[in-house]
C-alpha cells in the first residue's frame, strides 16, 4: 500500500530508507520543540501551550505535505518568523500576542488564495535556473554555518563579526566528533550516517553531562493553553492605537514566508533530484497548498509561522524521496507531545555536525553557474553570498533577483516573459527602500 500510494520503486527507495530519512529530518529539527516555546513565551504566551502547538503544528503540516504533495518536506514553526512574531510585533509594536497570531491566520489566508490563484507558482517559476543554484548553494553555506555557530567553533567577535571558538570546549569536542563521523560513514557509503552520528554524539555528550533534560513541562492537554486564542477580528481592524500597522505586519509574514519558502523548496528539491529536466517543480501547487494550510492551522493551534524546514535536506541526504519521509518526521513530532524529556535531551552539539554537513553537501550546485557571464555570475554570486552575510534567505534572493533583472534590462536581453520577474525586482526594490526608512 504503502509502495503504491508513495510511488517508492519510482523513486527508487524503500520503507526502511525512507523511515530512516524521517528520522533524521525529526532529528535535525527537534530543537524547535524547546526553542520555539522559549521564544514565543517571551510574549506573555503560555510557555507549556506552545511547545505542545509547536509539535502538533509541526505534526500535522509535515504529515500534510507528505500525503497531498509526496515530497520529503517537513514543516515546523519557523525560525526568524517567530523572532519577529516576539521582538517586533509583540514587544516592539505593543500588537497582543492573540492578535499577532490573527495576523499570522490571515497570512495564511492570504498565501492560500495567492496559490489557488497560481501566484505563488508564476513566482516560483519566474526565478531563472542560476539563481536557484545559487540559492540552493546560499542556503546551504546558511546552515553550515548556523551549524558551525551552534557548535561553538564559529562564535561572534566584536572587532570581525565572526571569529574562532573555544576548541577545548567539550560542547566543541562533541559537534567535532560528531561531524568526523558522519563524513567517515558517508565516505563509506554507509546508510543512515547522520543518524548514526547524531546518536554517538548524543551518548557522548551524555556520558559528558553536557545534557539537560529542563524546559518546561507539558502534556497533550496543555495545547490547549495557546489553541484557539488568535484575535482574528482584532488583527483585522486598522485601528485601535496601531494604525496601519496591522497591515504591514500581515505583509511582513506574508513576504517573508513567500521567500524563505521558495528558497527552501528550491534547496531540499534539487538536492533530492526531483526537479524536471527544465528546472521546474512538479506537483508545485500541492506543495504550496500544504504550506498555506499548515500556516493556517498553526496560527488556530497558537504558534507563529509554520514553514518548510530547510532541516528536511538531513532526510534527504540519507535517502528520502517521497512524502512517507515527511509522513514520519510528522508522526515522530506528535509523538514528542509524550516524549518532549528525551527530544529536549539531545543536545544542539549533537545535530549541529549534520547541519555542517548537509550544508557542504548543498555548495555542489554552483558548478552550474555560468560564472564568465557576469549578467548571470554577479546576481549568482549575491545570492550565494548575502544569504549567510545577512542570515536571511529573503536577503539574498532579493539581491539576486533585483541584480538579475537590471542587467537583463541594461543589457536588451529582456523579454515580455520576464514580466512576472521585473514585478518581483521592483518590490525588491520597494523593500530596500521601506528597510532603509524604518
Amino acid at each position: 500500500m504503502l509502495n503504491s500510494f508513495f510511488k517508492l520503486e519510482a523513486h527508487r527507495t524503500t520503507v526502511r530508507t525512507e523511515a530512516l530519512a524521517g528520522l533524521t529530518t525529526f532529528l535535525t529539527m527537534a530543537y524547535i520543540v524547546v526553542v520555539n516555546p522559549a521564544i514565543l513565551s517571551q510574549t506573555g504566551m503560555p510557555a507549556a501551550g506552545v511547545a505542545a502547538a509547536t509539535c502538533f503544528a509541526a505534526g500535522f503540516a509535515s504529515i500534510l505535505m507528505g500525503l497531498i504533495a509526496n515530497y520529503p518536506l517537513a514543516l515546523a514553526p519557523g525560525m526568524g518568523l517567530n523572532a519577529y512574531f516576539t521582538y517586533t510585533v509583540v514587544l516592539g509594536m505593543g500588537v497582543p500576542w492573540q492578535t499577532a497570531l490573527g495576523c499570522v491566520f490571515l497570512s495564511g489566508v492570504a498565501f492560500l488564495f495567492l496559490t489557488v490563484a497560481g501566484v505563488r507558482s508564476l513566482i516560483v517559476q519566474a526565478i531563472p535556473k542560476s539563481l536557484y543554484a545559487a540559492l540552493a548553494a546560499g542556503i546551504g553555506l546558511f546552515i553550515a554555518l548556523i551549524g558551525l555557530k551552534t557548535a561553538g567553533v564559529v562564535v561572534s567577535n566584536p572587532a570581525t563579526g565572526l571569529g574562532l571558538g573555544d576548541l577545548k570546549s567539550p560542547a566543541v569536542g562533541v559537534a567535532l566528533l560528531g561531524l568526523l563521523i558522519i563524513a567517515a560513514l558517508e565516505a563509506l557509503r554507509v546508510k543512515g550516517s547522520v543518524v548514526i552520528g547524531i546518536a554517538i554524539a548524543t551518548l557522548t555528550a551524555w556520558g559528558l553531562g553536557l545534557t539537560h533534560f529542563g524546559g518546561h513541562p507539558y502534556s497533550l492537554n496543555a495545547l490547549t493553553g495557546a489553541a484557539l486564542k488568535l484575535d482574528i477580528g482584532a488583527a483585522l481592524k486598522l485601528g485601535g492605537g496601531h494604525g496601519f500597522g496591522l497591515l504591514e505586519i500581515v505583509f511582513v509574514f506574508l513576504f517573508i514566508d513567500l521567500f524563505d519558502n521558495v528558497g527552501t523548496l528550491v534547496a531540499v528539491t534539487k538536492r533530492a533530484g526531483l526537479t524536471a529536466p527544465d528546472g521546474s517543480i512538479p506537483r508545485l501547487n500541492r506543495i504550496l497548498l500544504a504550506d498555506s494550510v499548515a500556516t493556517i492551522a498553526g496560527s488556530l493551534a497558537g504558534t507563529s509561522t509554520v514553514v518548510s524546514y530547510i532541516e528536511s535536506a538531513a532526510g534527504v541526504a540519507a535517502g528520502g524521496r517521497t512524502g512517507l519521509t515527511a509522513v514520519v518526521a510528522g508522526l515522530l513530532f506528535f509523538a514528542t507531545l509524550f516524549i518532549a524529556p528525551l527530544v529536549q535531551g539531545i543536545p544542539a552539539a549533537a545535530t549541529a555536525p549534520a547541519l555542517i554537513m548537509i550544508g557542504a553537501m548543498m555548495v555542489a550546485p554552483l558548478a552550474e553557474v555560468n560564472w564568465k557571464d557576469v549578467r548571470e555570475g554577479l546576481p549568482a554570486f549575491l545570492t550565494f553570498a548575502m544569504i549567510p552575510l545577512t542570515y536571511s534567505i529573503a536577503n539574498g534572493l532579493a539581491f539576486g533577483v533585483t541584480a538579475y533583472a537590471g542587467l537583463r534590462l541594461i543589457s536588451g536581453k529582456a523579454k515580455p516573459s520576464d514580466w512576472m520577474l521585473f514585478v518581483l525586482a521592483g518590490l525588491f526594490v520597494v523593500r530596500f527602500v521601506y528597510l532603509s526608512a524604518a
